[in-house]
């Protein structure tokens, strides 16, 4: 067992890096300040990792997976179970962690906390069922023949992971990649790198081996391109912006590896006339507002039948001037600040590009002082080719357009370079089907919230993804397919004894 090496002076916390098994200090001595985007003052300070240390990340992963390839499902899921039990006891630590440097709403927070915990219990079942599923026989069309296919650990997993949803971003790579018999190097976000920082406190307490688990610290520039371009690193999995996962991509073909990409998004949610009304409503908010609006999946393009657009947009705009923001450790704020000071301006330049473009502004109120507050904001009819339409923002921003029929809806819908989500809501059932099968999007909800459960699949089309996270698609993910075809006795003794 270790603990994460940390000390707190004139209130600030700072931490190392976690490497074959233990806490050290990164070979530049450089740090990164960490933000409480609430305040915008320093909470934490943490090592700014070089090409160096990611190098011995590697080198030890690379040790270690030569002895952990080897242990049993069983063994392995045992640990995933142990991780996901230090998840939950630390549930209250967890998620103000995530609150004050995320700052997501304290509630926002335990749902995260949860999902973590639910992700390796999942992950542990399928790794137990390895034990039996790992090899499995291939029908021949002769008996000459016998083929098996093994699924087999890829190896040395490099996982980089983003800061709107710390500590689930990773569950949701780590669990299938040690499920799997891989081991892994782990850069997270430098923005918020404090809940992966305790997550891998966890892991070491729960007793995976040292070697198998690393987590390095810093820039993109600094350890996540090293990563991606290592040589023994046999898988990088990517989540974030589509632009730097045009770059990990690009990176990670030097040296000819595995790529899974979770990207960007623009997606829509469709309203149609007969839907229920006070339920489109709370979806289209969760699907806008929901962690400030940084998500990937944000329906953030709302669609909505002309004969109900006016009522839907005047109850849209009741809800968004309602809605609390302010620090997400106060008991009944519904949506805190965004996450960092670059998305924050981000934001405020699209809005300011909205204004001057839509018909009707609608937003929200934001606290005064400091923090990285933005008002939930809706526009009205801005243009289809206005880039509020058509660009990933980011944010608590939402775009409504009115349609008259399906077939318009549908192609505005798949009108856009990304293919992540959508949402139908209607109380026509031909017609949900209809819609769901037309949307050319990974994920559609019909009727329902943005829920997301760790046997289903994640991610998208076009530019949104390439590969699936969650589900068996997950674990896949981290395996190589093997084929292993041996002759049968038969065949073997006559070319051993050929007739003369």
């Amino acid at each position: 067992m270790t603990k994460m090496h940390s000390a707190q002076l004139d209130g600030v916390l700072r931490t190392q890096l976690y490497i074959d098994g233990a806490w050290c200090n990164g070979e530049g001595g450089r740090r990164l300040q960490v933000i409480n985007p609430s305040t915008e003052t320093t909470i934490a300070e943490v090592e700014a990792a070089s090409a160096a240390d990611v190098d011995v990340a590697v080198k030890a992963a690379a040790k270690a997976f030569r002895t952990w390839k080897k242990t049993t499902g069983a063994e392995r899921a045992a640990l995933l179970r142990a991780i996901a039990r230090g998840v939950e006891a630390r549930r209250e630590r967890l998620a103000t962690l995530q609150s004050l440097n995320n700052g997501k709403p304290l509630a926002e927070a335990l749902i995260d906390v949860s999902d973590v915990a639910a992700t390796f219990d999942y992950y542990a079942q399928l790794a137990e069922q390895l034990d039996e599923t790992g090899e499995s026989a291939v029908a021949l069309p002769t008996d000459d023949y016998r083929a098996v296919i093994r699924r087999e650990p890829a190896g040395v997993a490099g996982l980089i992971v983003p800061w709107n949803f710390p500590m689930v971003t990773t569950a949701w790579k780590l669990a299938p990649a040690l499920a799997a018999g891989c081991t892994v190097v782990l850069k997270p976000s430098e923005v918020t790198p404090l809940p992966e920082l305790e997550l891998a406190e966890i892991v070491a307490e729960a007793g995976v081996p040292r070697g198998v688990f690393n987590v390095v610290t810093g820039t993109g520039v600094d350890v996540g391109a090293p990563l991606a371009a290592h040589p023994l690193v046999a898988k990088v999995s990517f989540t974030g912006s589509t632009s730097v996962g045009e770059q990990v991509m690009k990176t990670a073909a030097t040296t000819i590896k595995g790529v899974s990409l979770e990207l960007g998004g623009k997606s829509s949610i469709v309203v149609f006339a007969d839907a229920d009304l006070d339920l489109a409503v709370e979806l289209v908010v969760g699907g806008g507002f929901f962690n400030a609006g940084q998500m990937c999946s944000a329906t953030s393009r709302v669609l909505v039948e002309r004969p109900i657009a006016q009522a839907l947009i005047a109850r849209l705009a009741e809800r968004a001037r309602q809605i609390a923001v302010g620090d997400p450790l106060v008991p009944g704020v519904q949506m805190g600040p965004l996450t960092n000071r670059a998305q924050y301006e981000r934001v405020q330049r699209y809005i300011a590009q909205g204004k001057s473009e839509a018909a009707e502004v609608i937003g929200g109120e934001v606290p005064a002082g400091p923090g990285y507050f933005v008002k939930p904001t809706i526009f009205v009819d801005v243009p289809v080719d206005s880039a509020v339409w058509r660009e990933e923002i980011f944010g608590p921003v939402l775009c409504v357009r009115a349609f008259d029929t399906e077939d318009e809806a549908i192609g505005v819908a798949n009108d856009t370079e990304y293919g992540l989500v959508a949402t139908v809501v209607t109380r026509d059932p031909a017609r949900e089907q209809r819609v769901a099968q037309a949307l050319e999007a990974g994920v559609v909800w019909i009727n329902a919230p943005q829920a997301i459960f760790p046997q289903t699949s994640w991610g998208g089309y076009k530019r949104s993804s390439i590969g699936r996270e969650l589900g068996p698609f997950g674990l896949a993910a981290f395996q190589e397919i093997k084929q292993v075809l041996s002759a049968a006795r038969n065949v073997r003794t006559m070319r051993e004894n050929p007739t003369p």
